[in-house]
């Protein structure tokens, strides 16, 4: 299974929109790109696997295997990716502004179902970002 992720970016931060196979799933939130330094960018543009977990802090979540130079880079619920997020990428049912939504937790559990699905048939799933305006961006 592959989610499309559509980045824009922002000085304050990143607002995505996930798909897969053209349908809307939900919007995402993450920290400014900061040339991928640690607990302060989101993560570069790529092709990812995501990976099932749990931990006691997010319950169940998801992680983005493989990303350079970024260990425990996760989708977990939050809300204000500069106030919850330290590289990591949040799932959001509605955009609020730049790098902040509302009901997390719900968009999670939508993410979560379908990811499940797939993981259930064995399917690997594979996160592909794509900006929308990252070349523009990065001359500013």
């Amino acid at each position: 299974m592959e989610l499309l992720l559509r980045r824009q970016y922002f000085k304050e931060g990143t607002n995505s929109a996930l798909f897969i196979n053209g349908y809307f799933i939900c919007f995402m939130i993450e920290l400014p790109w900061k040339d991928n330094k640690k607990e302060v960018s989101c993560i570069p543009e790529g092709e990812y696997v995501l990976k099932p977990r749990f931990s006691e802090r997010f319950r169940e979540h998801l992680q983005v295997v493989s990303v350079p130079d970024r260990s425990l880079i996760l989708i977990h619920p939050a809300n204000h990716s500069k106030e919850e997020l330290k590289g990591c990428l949040a799932p959001v049912s509605q955009l609020v502004g730049v790098g902040k939504g509302l009901s997390s937790r719900q968009a999670m559990q939508k993410l979560l179902s379908l990811c499940h699905q797939a993981f259930e048939r064995k399917e690997s799933v594979s996160l592909i970002i794509k900006s929308d305006n990252h070349e523009y961006y990065r001359k500013i």
